[in-house]
């Protein structure tokens, strides 16, 4: 299966912005965070084909996955 992943902010230093991954069936969100060496805590917002979810959610074949850090200001 394939998935698009899209970082946004500090989540791109040293990785990448937007890039076409494979993944097993039943890949969850928190998978792709741990599969890329992100904390998880660092992320606030996760994104699945645009619509707000959860670290538990499965992936599905051409899902786009968008993660976001916390935005502090």
């Amino acid at each position: 299966m394939r998935a698009t992943v899209k970082l946004f902010a500090q989540l791109r230093a040293g990785r990448f912005k937007v890039e076409e991954i494979q993944i097993p069936e039943q890949t969850r969100v928190k998978d792709v965070v741990e599969g890329l060496d992100i904390p998880p805590e660092e992320v606030a917002i996760c994104l699945v084909n645009g619509h707000d979810t959860g670290s538990e959610s499965v992936i599905q074949n051409g899902d786009t996955v968008a993660l976001f850090p916390s935005i502090g200001g």
